[in-house]
């Protein structure tokens, strides 16, 4: 099947003995081609099969393996290892030595505790040892009230006590500690007097001694306990650093065994015998009956076939819905990153359109167009690289570096298309720049000329090499030229999703009953004809006065493609009347800003380069009058620094920003064109393979 849809699915339904359901589901687990539906207990004389007994076994060992790989941090081994060394010590030693690393950890955690509380009780052990009094005496009195705690004034703080109480004063860096005995009738107002002093209350240490003595301890106790806990962290490091790849290869061992013992869970069961039912893709479909037939008594592949108008992930509110199967990517190698864009957005329902392969080409065109600089390029690229070489098993940290290669390429032809390196032009205007030695990778330019090449095309088209952009037309450049060209290809673009979008419903229906090219026609076609309707209109009345022609058809396609929108939302949306006749220019006119908002692809370019051509201006070229001059030497690293800061800012915004900016152009100006994202991830049940390899 091509590359822009996904795969064809076929609903697969196997019945056996009950006595071979554990070797059909380790079939299943080997061959990881069977989307598994889950019995949900409706049929009579079925009901839900019971796991393995193993499996209570197997699930005591992962939980501990999960607890010791929470404490830890281990990213596994770079490449696949054998499963029998994984599995022979996961039989000997590795879970004894989980054991230790969970002990360790607990032992951890009571020390923090006990080390908490010792520094909560040294904490109020310290504020009252500078007064010199046993702890015992500081409170407890029948006929004496005390208050222990800080003032902000010591000379208030005694008038309060007066010549009938005791008042002990101690310092303590900048507070002042006070231990004030009074009778217990004059209490009240002692306690009044006090609060003028700014007396706040301290909490009094339990127990009875003196409180130097008992600090002296506590710190004693808690030291022994800091070292014992450093110990300890260091046994644990040294355990992730012996055992920390065993561990997250035993996990995954272990995860594959689990999934398989309690599968059955998920299969219906008599009492004699099983029955499976599950999507897989039609290319695997032989493959997979005839590893069943070895273990099932009956086993039939039925290849899913699309209702028209009955199809979509959702729309259960309609009368007629068909249940639809996951969805499947089809086998990719170069476009398979890009399966990241699709995903972020949720994959393409089934029979549609999938849009993985269209953004292999436009994505990197659109980030190009926008960050469009060799030295960025270089840098992104350079990223990728080294994203995909530190990747070892993980996927998605492979695919995200082949992510950054194509929209760095992508970056690089744009930037030696605009002749541009670091901000500078390679070809400047006016002054000079250390980019000029990049001259030589382009042919030569005649003296006072600008382009190597130039051409007028009809619609105001006009191309050159090099594309200057960040130049106003008057002096020679292309600035105006882009945002013409950005124009159009929004245009393009919102075009071709429009198409996507008629073959979609022309085939599969519009996910409300309609189906067919009249449906086709008036839920996308209408948008098409408004779209060049709206084009021919815009140029009539903007473009050169020999285009004026275009203003009147274009109006009169306008009004035309408005009316059968309205017919659109009446007959197709159920939107009454007279609220489709509303409601319909409103849904026109914003075809424009849809189109407009691919301009977007000029603005967020220029202010990147703007950003960086500052930083050239105002750092690196005094930096290099300073060298020339050799005045202010001190001067040329602190400029050197600056302008290396602004570079990398203007690249990681020149990253973020045209990233985020090509993603919305794709995910919400392209795709709501056409895109269904109802679909189902197809999820086959089997042992999946990152650090162990599957035997």
């Amino acid at each position: 099947m091509s590359q822009v849809n996904t795969q064809q699915m076929g609903r697969l339904v196997a019945a056996g003995s009950i006595e071979n359901l554990d070797e059909a589901v380790n079939a299943l687990a080997r061959l990881e081609a069977l989307h598994i539906i889950d019995y949900d207990g409706s049929e009579d004389g079925f009901s839900l099969g019971s796991p393995n007994p193993s499996s209570e076994d197997v699930g005591k060992v992962l939980v501990r393996a999960r607890s010791a790989a929470s404490i830890i941090s281990t990213d596994g081994p770079d490449n696949p290892v054998p499963q029998a060394p994984v599995r022979k010590s996961l039989s000997d030693e590795l879970p004894s030595k989980i054991d230790e690393l969970l002990q360790a950890s607990s032992r951890i955690d009571d020390l923090e505790n006990e080390i908490s509380a010792l520094e909560e009780e040294m904490g109020g052990l310290s504020m009252v040892a500078p007064l010199g009094i046993d702890i015992e005496l500081l409170g407890g009195y029948d006929s004496v009230s005390s208050f222990v705690g800080t003032v902000t004034d010591t000379d208030a703080a005694a008038a309060a006590v007066g010549q009938g109480g005791i008042l002990f004063q101690a310092k303590k860096g900048n507070q002042n500690i006070v231990a004030a005995f009074v009778r217990s009738e004059e209490s009240q107002s002692t306690a009044s007097s006090l609060e003028s002093a700014g007396f706040e209350s301290l909490a009094l240490p339990e127990g009875s001694g003196s409180a130097s003595e008992r600090l002296e301890k506590a710190s004693s106790a808690r030291d022994v306990l800091v070292s014992e806990k450093n110990e300890l962290m260091e046994k644990i490091a040294a355990w992730e650093k012996s055992n920390g790849e065993m561990l997250a290869c035993g996990l995954e061992v272990l995860e594959r065994d689990h999934d398989v013992l309690t599968a059955p869970v998920r299969i219906a069961v008599s009492e004699h015998a099983f029955v499976l039912d599950g999507w897989l893709v039609m290319g695997r479909a032989d493959e997979v009956q005839k590893e069943l037939k070895q273990v099932c008594l009956y086993t039939e592949v039925t290849p899913f076939e699309m209702e028209a108008g009955g199809g979509g992930h959702g729309h259960s509110d309609h009368d007629h819905h068909q249940e639809m199967p996951p969805i499947a990517f089809q086998d990719r190698n170069t476009s398979k990153p890009m399966e990241l864009l699709t995903d972020a957005v949720g994959r393409p329902a089934y029979g549609r359109i999938d849009p993985t392969v269209f953004m292999l080409v436009t994505y990197p065109i659109f980030f190009g167009i926008m960050l469009g600089d060799m030295a960025y390029g270089l840098i992104t690229m350079g990223l990728g690289i080294m994203l995909i070489q530190r990747s070892g098993t993980n996927e998605m940290l492979n695919l995200g570096g082949k992510f950054l290669m194509y929209i760095g390429v992508g970056t690089v032809v744009f930037g030696y298309l605009y002749a541009e390196f670091a901000g500078w032009e390679i070809f400047p205007h006016h002054g000079s720049n250390p980019a000029e030695a990049l001259q030589f990778l382009y042919p030569a330019i005649d003296q006072g000329a600008y382009h190597v090449w130039s051409a007028s095309f009809p619609l105001g088209i006009e191309l050159a090499f090099p594309f200057h952009r960040v130049v106003m037309v008057s002096d020679h450049g292309n600035l105006e030229h882009l945002i013409l060209l950005t124009i159009y290809l929004g245009v393009i673009h919102v075009f071709l999703g429009l198409i996507i979008g008629f073959r979609d419903i022309m085939l599969y229906g519009n996910g409300h009953g309609g189906v067919g090219f009249i449906c086709a026609f008036f839920e996308k076609g209408v948008w098409m004809v408004l779209l060049v309707g709206g084009f021919l209109f815009a140029y009539g009345f903007l473009g050169p006065s020999d285009a004026e022609w275009m203003l009147m058809p274009g109006a009169v396609i306008c009004v035309s493609a408005t009316v059968m929108l309205m017919w659109t939302l009446y007959n197709y949306h159920g939107v009454p009347f007279p609220i489709n006749i509303g409601l319909a220019p409103i849904e026109a006119v914003g075809m424009m800003p849809t189109v407009i908002s691919y301009v977007r692809l000029f603005a967020v370019g220029v202010v990147g380069v703007k950003i960086a051509e500052t930083g050239n201006e105002k750092l690196f070229s005094p930096m290099m009058d300073i060298i020339s001059d050799g005045g202010q030497a001190w001067m040329i690293p602190v400029l050197f620094l600056g302008w290396l800061a602004v570079q990398f800012f203007a690249w990681g915004l020149g990253v973020f920003s045209p990233n985020i900016h090509a993603a919305r152009l794709h995910f919400v100006e392209w795709m709501r064109q056409y895109y269904d994202s109802s679909g189902e991830e197809f999820r086959p049940f089997g042992l999946r393979s990152r650090f162990v390899e599957v035997d």
